[in-house]
């Protein structure tokens, strides 16, 4: 049976990336110094949990230069690219890697994009927004996963399976879910927070 992994911002290729820092001054990227290093330490991590048979979502930013994208036949499985604002070259430069190409996808309940959506855009039925595009930030709200590479245990692709498990954790608090939901729909539509809740 195959598994079904997530990942985001490999950037393979992109040497300046490992020079960036985060918002506390850590090296967003402390696991090499440049791109070829980094690079490896990646395709090992991918291969050492991905099957040839098994399916990924790539949600964007691949490859920075175009000579990187070569990297993506080094990696196993089947992969769909949900593409991101660096992944900026011809179409055709990304089909001979990718099963398939999409601006976002709906799999199962959850909605996979590059950019986290605006919270009034996530439906009703969506369990969450799985995305990337943030690198190592967060945010404050629990219908939004983020799953780019640095974020991910040792560089790692993360299952689907083992992200429904934690939306389960997350849901189990009711009250909570219950709040973030009522608040959402309050702000998006304009409605007054308070009187919704008594009324909840």
């Amino acid at each position: 049976m195959s598994t079904c992994w997530l990942i985001s911002d490999t950037h393979f290729g992109h040497n300046n990336i490992y020079r960036f820092s985060d918002k506390h001054g850590d090296r967003m990227r402390g696991w090499a110094d440049n791109a070829a290093t980094g690079d490896e330490i990646m395709v090992e991590a991918w291969n050492s949990v991905v099957r040839p048979k098994d399916r990924v979502y790539h949600l964007g930013d691949v490859a920075i230069p175009r000579a990187a994208l070569r990297i993506l036949g080094r990696l196993n499985g089947r992969k769909v690219l949900i593409r991101g604002n660096h992944d900026m070259f011809k179409l055709k430069d990304y089909t001979e890697h990718f099963d398939d190409i999409r601006g976002m996808w709906k799999l199962d309940t959850y909605i996979l994009t590059h950019a986290p959506i605006h919270p009034c855009s996530i439906p009703p039925w969506c369990t969450a927004n799985v995305h990337g595009h943030v690198h190592r930030g967060t945010l404050p709200d629990s219908r939004y996963r983020n799953v780019s590479v640095e974020v991910l245990d040792g560089q790692r692709p993360i299952s689907f399976d083992d992200i429904r498990k934690e939306r389960g954790a997350v849901v189990t608090n009711n009250d909570r879910a219950r709040t973030e939901t009522t608040t959402f729909v309050a702000s998006c539509s304009g409605e007054d927070t308070a009187a919704k809740e008594t009324t909840s």
